[in-house]
Order: structure tokens, then sequence, then C-alpha cells
């Protein structure tokens, strides 16, 4: 970094900070036009984008789906972050903070509105019974990684995601800082599988499905083109649980739900069916004319 920065007094916002997102970022919050959500016939309605925080949500429904649990079905729409879609009135009143995934859960006599991915999956971990103990050390060993994760991932992305892949320079100082914390983190959580089979323990749980769509991931090869500069086969029981959880039918199709991007059969934009990963992928849908 060969500029140098004196920060003002007080920072003003005057022009876009350059890089990939930056026409979305502004330092205010609220809606900037008026746009209704749509709503489908489940009981869950989830307006969301397969990022990794959206691949929480999608994975979750998809597990309690294939655990028999036919109350968790849910439509599943596509907002794309890019075009401001989290920008519309509806969205604010489902997310105040303009972040997907937001949930709206209308099984009850209300509509209730959840929001940041945690919550929703507490949400959903709690309505139904599971993938986290109902109480005792088990309960707060599960919850101590969600929020592990909920702590962690921000260095992962918004730090070294940002400068390793979307600033609009390299610049060795913030890439330096943030590989060294992605890597501490990365070791954390290889010295915590090679004592238990999953995150928390002997059991899968919520704690796997909060932490595998950002650390799992990055193993795999899937986010910021990163895996070999961070070396991560080297954390050895990290890459053996990202494989674990990889190979889940549910987590498989829960990485495609909301995805507008890759190849176009790993492409489902909207879910409202179980038959939808076989008939409405990217690939079976004829293109606009």
């Amino acid at each position: 970094m060969n500029d140098s920065y004196t920060p003002p007094k007080v920072w003003t916002w005057e022009a876009p900070s350059g890089g990939q997102f930056a026409s979305i970022n502004r330092p205010v919050s609220g809606a900037t036009h008026d746009k209704a959500l749509p709503v489908g016939r489940h009981p869950f309605q989830l307006y969301s984008l397969a990022t990794p925080n959206g691949v929480k949500v999608t994975v979750m429904f998809e597990e309690l789906l294939a655990a028999g649990i036919k109350e968790a079905e849910y439509d599943a729409w596509l907002i794309k972050i890019g075009d401001g879609d989290q920008f519309g009135s509806g969205f604010v009143e489902a997310n105040p903070n303009s972040k997907i995934p937001a949930l709206i859960d209308r099984s009850g006599a209300e509509p209730l509105r959840v929001f940041e991915s945690a919550s929703i999956l507490m949400h959903l971990a709690e309505k139904f019974g599971m993938f986290l103990p109902s109480s005792g050390p088990a309960r707060t060993e599960v919850l101590n990684w969600v929020f592990w994760q909920m702590g962690s991932a921000p260095y992962l992305g918004g730090g070294f995601g940002h400068f390793y892949a979307y600033a609009p320079e390299k610049w060795q100082y913030p890439i330096d800082r943030f590989s060294m914390e992605t890597k501490r983190q990365l070791d954390v959580l290889d010295k915590q599988l090679a004592k238990h089979a999953y995150i928390a323990g002997d059991a899968y749980s919520i704690a796997d499905i909060a932490i595998w769509p950002w650390y799992g991931q990055l193993a795999l090869g899937r986010l910021y083109n990163a895996a070999e500069f961070l070396d991560v086969a080297s954390y050895r029981h990290v890459m053996a649980w990202a494989e674990k959880i990889d190979a889940r039918p549910a987590v498989q199709r829960g990485r495609m739900v909301n995805r507008p991007f890759g190849e176009p059969s790993s492409q489902l934009h909207e879910r409202h069916d179980a038959g939808d990963f076989e008939t409405r992928t990217q690939d079976k849908l004829a293109p606009p004319p």
C-alpha cells in the first residue's frame, strides 16, 4: 500500500469505494423503492440468495424435509442483491438491515419475521425439535459454535474475501492481516474436529449447518478461489468434515436453491416444491425470448 491516507475529522460519503458490490454499498438504511414481496402457498416464505449465509437456511429446510417434517415446506424467492432487491420496501419490512436471508413464518396466527441466519436456524430448530438439543450442556455447546461462526465469518468474508477477491486492488497489509485470522480460525476448527465427528460433538447440528457454508466450502475450494493460497488441504480434519457434510443429499439440494450462478444444472432460482430440483433448474428451463 504505497498511498498513505489521512482520515478527515468527520468522514463523509463522496463516491463509491470501488471494487465489486460498490454500487450497492451505502451509509444509510431503509427502502429505496416500493416493491412488495411475493407470497407462495407454503407456511414458510424465504427471501434469499445462495451466499454462505443464504445456504445455511436452505440446507436447514432441506434437512428438516429429509427428516420427514412435512410442516417445514417452504417457498424460496430469489433476492438479487446486485440489483438492489434487498432495498425494496417489502424486504426492508422483513429485515430492516437489508441483508439476506429473511424469513416470514406464516404457520401461526400472525406472520412472524425472522432475520439473521443464526436466528432463523434457531427458530426452525426449536420449532421442530431438530438439530439443537432442548437443554443442558449439549445445547450450550451447539450454541457456542453457532455464535462462534457469527462472530468469526465477517473476518473471512468481509475481511479476507473482500481484500483477496473483491477489492479494486491487491494490498498486502489487509490480505496478510485477514489471511492470518482466517488460518487461525481454520486451526480452531481443525483441532475441534480432531476430537469430534461434528462441530459440537457426536451429532450433526445447526452448528454444522451454520459453519459449513463458510468454512466447509472454503476448504472445498468454492470460496474466493483461495484454497491453494490458504493451504486448506493442510487442515485434514476440516477437509474430512467438509467432504462428509458435502455428501449429504439435503446439503446438495440446499446449495442449489436461490443460486443464480455456476453450472445451469446447479441453479434453482426459486424453490416451491420438492419436484423443482428435477424440473426447474436452469438447464431444464427454456431461455427467455
